[in-house]
This record gives structure tokens, C-alpha cells and sequence, in this order.
């Protein structure tokens, strides 16, 4: 805990076996209350080696829910375990779990609700093997989506969070897609609901077990982040609210 807070850390788990057991390793347990593990019906056993070290928290998908779907499955968890800070870390080594203290010390302390792990305001993008059409639509889309949406923010996409509990119970994240996209809804949500997002420098690791999407894939998010971005700009200006913006409770997680 921080200042009376309890701390829980997600792992939105796909094929991790791998990986799990350096990023359970750098991971804080001073701080840290709770990890919570959902496996989204993986090829591999990353449930298994996620019970042999000792993970409490684990949920198993029967069938594949997807990024969205699974990330869905954990906040609901972390907030049914009275969690107050809940920080979404992938268990596939890509980031290092060592930013947790900086991450939740800034919203214990009242100063950001939500904080985000940035590749892009250091060098630790490219440093790190990001792919070079992957950084260029990294940059496209957070300049589209900082234009459309009045924001400042060096990136929309990374795969490293923390939120207040408040926030998430703020969000209709049920109405969010299961998909990959959900992750740029779920920042369109914080902003359309009037929080605030702090940034945190952070290296990222690319290598042959960290989880990727392929270009296919890639154009299908671009697409998401486009019509994401026109949908907030839709509501802000009250033209018509999408229903991610629509904050009714019957479709939260909780």
C-alpha cells in the first residue's frame, strides 16, 4: 500500500509462459497488494507456470475474449478485490515493471488519476527495436488523435497503465471493443469523463517472445484509432455520443 491505498497489478495474459516469470521478478511486492493474472485461453501453459510462482489471483478464458475482453476481465477482478490503484502491466517483458513505484506514488499522492508508461518521450522506442513503420504510425496517430481531441499527449499507445479506482469505475468499458483498439477507447473515455493523464518515460524491449500484432492487424487498429478519435471529436461537440462515451453504469465492469 501508499498512503492507505491498495495496490493491485493486472497481467493481461496471452502465451506469457515465457516471459511471466522476469516480469513477476521486477515487480515490486512492497508496494504491490495484489497480481492478478487473466490467461485468454493461451496455446501454451502460461496458467500453469503462472501457478508455480505463485500467482493467487488467476483467471482462466475458456474461449479467447481477446486484448479488450481480457483486459476487461481484470479490472473487474481488481476492483471486487477492493483495489484503489490498479496498474495494467503485459506479461511479456516488454516494459519494465520497475516503474510501479513512480507510476502509483503520483496518483496515491493526489497528483494524476492516471498515469502512462511513454516509449516515445525518451528514446526508448527505437532504442529498444521498435519497428520503424510501427514508430511511424505511432507518431501519425498520436498527432491525428492530439489534433482531434485537444491533448498533448506523446503517445496513445502503449501498453503500460495505471488508473485510480474512480476511474475505472467512471468508464463504460463494457461498451469498449475486446479488441486491441480498446486500449486508444479507454484513453478517449478518461478524457471525455475530464481526467487528466500523466506521463512517465519508459524503455520497451522488442524481441521474439514479447507479444506484437502483425501489419494486418496494425491497419485494423489504425482504422480504430481514426474512427475513435472522429467519435470523441463527435461528442465533445455533442453532434452524436458513441456509446463509449455514454456513462451508463449497467455496462461498467463492476
Amino acid at each position: 500500500m501508499i498512503n492507505g491505498k491498495k495496490i493491485g497489478v493486472v497481467l493481461p495474459a496471452y502465451n506469457a509462459a515465457k516471459t511471466l516469470k522476469p516480469t513477476l521478478d521486477e515487480i515490486p511486492y512492497d508496494i504491490v497488494d495484489e497480481v492478478i493474472l487473466t490467461d485468454d485461453c493461451s496455446q501454451d501453459d502460461t496458467a500453469e507456470v503462472a501457478a508455480q510462482l505463485g500467482i493467487k489471483h488467476i483467471i482462466r478464458h475458456e474461449k479467447n475474449r481477446g486484448y479488450g475482453g481480457n483486459q476487461k476481465t481484470c479490472y473487474k477482478k481488481a476492483l471486487e478485490l477492493g483495489c484503489d490503484i490498479v496498474v495494467m502491466l503485459h506479461p511479456d517483458y516488454q516494459y519494465t515493471p520497475k516503474l510501479i513505484h513512480s507510476m502509483c506514488y503520483t496518483i496515491a499522492n493526489g497528483v494524476y488519476p492516471v498515469v502512462i508508461a511513454s516509449r516515445i518521450l525518451g528514446k526508448g522506442a527505437r532504442k529498444g527495436g521498435m519497428p520503424l513503420y510501427k514508430y511511424i504510425a505511432n507518431r501519425f496517430l498520436t498527432f491525428f488523435q492530439n489534433l482531434l481531441m485537444n491533448q498533448k499527449l506523446s503517445e496513445y499507445h502503449t501498453g503500460y497503465r495505471a488508473f485510480a479506482r474512480e476511474v475505472i469505475e467512471k468508464l463504460n468499458l463494457e461498451a469498449d471493443s475486446d479488441d486491441f483498439v480498446f486500449d486508444n477507447q479507454m484513453i478517449a473515455q478518461i478524457f471525455y469523463a475530464g481526467y487528466e493523464i500523466a506521463e512517465i518515460t519508459c524503455p520497451t524491449k522488442y524481441f521474439k517472445e514479447a507479444s506484437s500484432i502483425n501489419f494486418k492487424r496494425s491497419v485494423k487498429y489504425g482504422l480504430g484509432v481514426v474512427f475513435t478519435s472522429i467519435n470523441y471529436l463527435l461528442a465533445k461537440t455533442r453532434i452524436r455520443i458513441h456509446r463509449i462515451f455514454k456513462t451508463d453504469t449497467k455496462n461498467s465492469v463492476i
